[in-house]
């Protein structure tokens, strides 16, 4: 027959693991694990119940089983002790065990490069100073489970952490004391993405309410007293097809983002021709310019390779080609230059391009890589150039410059936010410098072709 004692410590051991497994889930449902960390985190939880299974079996087993096997039962128990504790080590989340005194027994990797903590023994009131989890940890010392709670940092940089604290039961020499396990989630990206969701929403709805005002007030006013009227039948028909050719591009442009966010971590390893490409632009711009009556001054060499994907290279030179048109008078000389095969410094040193007093802005930047060269790409507009304030946001979704309105030959306000992402998916460069009443200079450069072995150029 079994012992009593026994089968309540391994109920305990039960209970514990369950409860661990069910933080686990949790957190695997709300989106805070992947599959790949809760299977990690199920066999350290394993692991652990097994050590304090083991050490129970072997207190509370007769003494003359203890006697024919102590050595073997003691030598796996300390054998699996260093495993669990490296498991636990391996888990992405930090992880602490705080306890009866308010004092941090164990910490993983992660919590203790979490929370910078110099001892692992020191008080968790030192080293994590929000009143809210050290209120959970109390309790959970006293036996009593409690919700999950959120805490936001904002400085050095700001940041929204989720803990949840669990009571549990472990005995110690002999006695059952309270202790309290902590797992501490930074939800920071979560947080951003859906701040960045909902002012997406807004203002994608407010661009397209615009329009779709506009549409039904001419329909209804078609249907009503203007229904015989050819002359303003003509004019308001024109009208809703500018509307309606202004919601097109800000769709077209919604899905162009939409598609280079996907692919945005994924860099491509394509070799390009950025002078060709660039020719290509112009030829399919040249109607543009014709009609406002612009000249574009070409510099061009005869060949600059690049490593990027070739669409997005000829949207990033068509995107910024169009706003040198869209925002210069009529008559205006544009420049366009591609020179290939630059040090990173030359590139961002650059002499100024404009005159006077300008302002410089780097909008997106390379990933620190020595002995890369770049293709850089410049394109002048002749417009009435950009305040000083209003750069650090060019890049932003819908934002337009000094109050510009969307208008039916404007831009949707997207142009440059993705021009940005698809310069940050070619791990290349994006910077601005202008100067009012002077005009502006848009600089985009890509890793070089040339310095790329064994690729296969794209077709």
């Amino acid at each position: 027959m079994s012992n009593p004692a026994a089968r309540i410590r391994r109920r305990d051991t039960a209970v514990v693991a369950i409860a661990s497994a069910s933080v686990l889930i949790v957190l695997t449902i709300t989106g805070s694990l992947s599959l790949s960390e809760t299977i990690l985190g199920s066999l350290t939880i394993f692991a652990l119940a097994s050590i304090y299974h083991l050490s129970v079996s072997i207190a509370l087993s007769p003494e003359k089983k203890q006697s024919a096997r102590p050595q073997a039962k003691t030598t796996r128990a300390d054998a699996t002790e260093p495993l669990s504790r490296a498991m636990l080590d391996q888990l992405p989340l930090p992880v602490l065990l705080i306890g009866a005194d308010g004092r941090i027994e164990r910490a993983n990797t992660a919590a203790r490069a979490f929370l910078v903590l110099e001892s692992e023994r020191g008080l968790l009131s030192a080293s994590l100073r929000q009143p809210s989890v050290l209120e959970a940890v109390e309790r959970a010392l006293k036996g009593k489970a409690s919700e999950p709670v959120e805490y936001s940092v904002l400085a050095p940089v700001e940041s929204h952490v989720r803990a949840l604290v669990s009571p549990l039961n472990v005995e110690i020499d002999g006695k059952f004391n309270w202790q309290a396990m902590l797992v501490l989630t930074d939800e920071t990206p979560l947080k951003r993405a859906g701040r960045m969701r909902a002012d997406f929403l807004a203002n994608a709805s407010h661009e397209l309410r615009t329009p779709l005002a506009s549409l039904s007030g001419f329909i209804e006013t078609l249907q009503g007293h203007a229904k015989n009227d050819e002359e303003a039948r003509d004019r308001f028909l024109m009208i809703m097809q500018d509307q309606t050719d202004r919601m097109r591009r800000l769709i077209d442009d919604l899905l162009a983002l939409s598609r280079v966010e996907m692919d945005e971590h994924v860099p491509p390893d394509d070799i390009e021709d950025l002078a060709i490409i660039s020719r290509e632009v112009l030829e399919f711009l040249r109607p543009q310019l014709s009609r406002r009556q612009m000249t574009l001054d070409t510099n061009i060499q005869s060949e600059a390779l690049a490593v990027g994907d070739r669409d997005q290279m000829f949207e990033v030179i068509q995107n910024l080609v169009e706003n040198a048109i869209k925002y210069s008078p009529p008559d205006s000389v544009l420049h366009l230059s591609v020179e290939a095969d630059l040090e990173r410094q030359a590139v961002e040193r650059a002499p100024n391009f404009l005159p006077g007093d300008i302002s410089k802005m780097t909008l997106a930047v390379p990933d620190e890589e020595s002995g890369t060269r770049y293709t850089v790409i410049r394109v002048r507009d002749q417009g009435k150039g950009i305040s000083r304030r209003d750069l650090p946001r060019l890049s932003e979704r819908f934002y337009r410059v000094g109050g510009q309105k969307s208008g039916p030959k404007e831009g949707t306000g997207l142009g440059l936010a993705i021009v940005k992402h698809i310069i940050n998916r070619h791990r290349g460069g994006f910077a601005v410098e202008s100067a009012p009443g002077t005009g502006s200079v848009f600089s985009v450069y890509f890793p070089s072709g040339k310095q790329s072995e064994g690729l296969n150029p794209g077709a």
